[in-house]
């Protein structure tokens, strides 16, 4: 695969970011790029099965649909969806070289990861109708606040990434909401200082938009966890804003993996990674004990997402993850004793235990590619 090739040798995070290069280059190529009606999709977390919830109603309706989703669990492709499927690599391979085509060298080695498969993408998504385009980790100056849309949606905000987004909600919030370009629909928020910022936008607030009994209906169809009752009541709500039709059979198949999943009888993954996603998995399991499968990224409070999650933990194994940005496993060590988690390393599934994966994209990868062998 040329796109996989190339995309190995750009660095997948940088410390600082030139917030100027996208739009630069965005505006050289506009007149190539499709355009279709997008729907841009920010927030903290959630993003992903709002977006997915969204896309695949789209297309089951009738429509021609792209969604681009991020990080991935096991192949890039993951993250290019249409029209019901993850493209396949001559697809992604000829997006990569029409966009090789329309840059310099020099315009090709500046874009970061994130950037160009930005762009990548919208060149899979020629002939949509829609788009479903999920931010990064930002909002304003996110490689997909770039491109013009019909609506933005905003799921459920928190503390996250504070060294790019800002160090209180307020500061985040702002940065995510100044992504909306005409008007957005605000998830539920457990923050005051979120609809403190959105008075200053042309925004809805999704309750008052869907019905609670239509969006139970739904998600009893789908056989839901309770947390992502509230990711599929803002797609609903997109639908209904944007005038098209919908019933309880447009959300078939919308699932998407990683969020909640039973990947056995006795094994749920989860990419949750911070306290936001912590919270919402101890309400959806707090009738059980769990051995927690788990590493961290070294830029994530993982002291408050294992005190969170103590309630609902046996003891911690610790699963080995190749990154650079793990967390040092002594400083690790020291959490877990502090919180009187006892913690060994995880080496295999001991039948008849019950087990959560939880951490990031990276530990359920890991774990999957050692069941998988």
């Amino acid at each position: 695969m040329q796109l996989q090739n190339f995309l190995d040798n750009k660095p997948l995070y940088y410390d600082e970011i030139d917030y100027g290069r996208m739009p630069r280059i965005y505006k050289k190529l506009k007149e190539f790029l499709p355009q279709p009606k997008i729907v841009h999709v920010v927030g903290t977390n959630g993003k992903g099965t709002t977006g997915r919830f969204l896309a695949k109603a789209l297309q089951n309706i009738g429509f021609k649909v792209g969604h681009y989703t991020s990080p991935h669990i096991l192949k890039f492709n993951e993250r290019v969806w249409l029209d019901g499927s993850d493209v396949s690599d001559e697809v992604l391979d000829t997006a990569h070289l029409q966009l090789q085509k329309l840059l310099t060298k020099d315009e090709i080695n500046s874009l970061s990861y994130f950037e160009y498969t930005t762009l990548v993408a919208m060149f899979v998504f020629t002939n949509c109708d829609y788009v479903v385009l999920e931010a990064g980790l930002g909002g304003e100056f996110d490689a997909t606040a770039v491109f013009e849309n019909e609506l933005t949606l905003v799921t459920k905000i928190d503390k996250d990434h504070e060294a790019f987004l800002g160090e209180t909600i307020k500061e985040i919030a702002t940065t995510k909401l100044n992504a909306i370009q005409k008007q957005a629909i605000l998830g539920y928020q457990d923050h005051s200082e979120i609809y403190e910022v959105a008075n200053d936008f042309k925004t809805f607030k999704v309750q008052d938009i869907v019905c609670k009994e239509d969006v139970e209906k739904i998600a009893s169809k789908l056989n839901l966890a309770t947390y992502l009752k509230q990711n599929l009541a803002l797609a609903v709500s997109a639908l209904k804003f944007l005038e098209i039709d919908y019933d309880e059979n447009s959300f078939e198949n919308s699932k998407l993996f990683g969020r909640v999943t039973k990947t056995s009888p006795d094994v749920i993954v989860d990419v949750g990674h911070n306290s936001l996603a912590s919270r919402a998995i101890v309400g959806e399991l707090k009738n059980g004990k769990y051995i927690l499968v788990y590493n961290s990224y070294k830029d994530k409070d993982y002291k408050k997402v294992l005190e969170i999650l103590k309630p609902i933990v046996l003891h911690v194994e610790i699963i080995e993850v190749d990154d650079t940005r793990i967390v040092e496993e002594k400083k690790l060590h020291k959490v877990l004793n502090d919180l009187s988690i006892k913690y060994k390393k995880f080496e295999h599934i001991d039948e008849g235990e019950k087990y959560l994966v939880f951490g990031s994209f990276s530990v359920v990868e890991q774990f999957l590619k050692m069941q998988n062998g």
